[in-house]
């Protein structure tokens, strides 16, 4: 039923994102995305370190 996303799907989201946001933003939006999967990672691994010495 499901299924992965593909090229044709991926330059679709791009063209759309380019389009709403302008092609300047896209970085910036970029950028931001990184950062809050990385805090997010690191408040998980922080997370399982504290489980760890319980």
């Amino acid at each position: 039923m499901f299924r992965s996303i593909g090229f044709p799907e991926l330059v679709v989201i791009l063209v759309v994102a380019v389009l709403l946001f302008g092609g300047k933003k896209i970085p910036e939006l970029a950028k931001g995305l990184g950062e809050g999967i990385k805090n997010f990672k690191n408040a998980v691994k922080e997370e399982h370190d504290n489980d760890e010495k319980k």
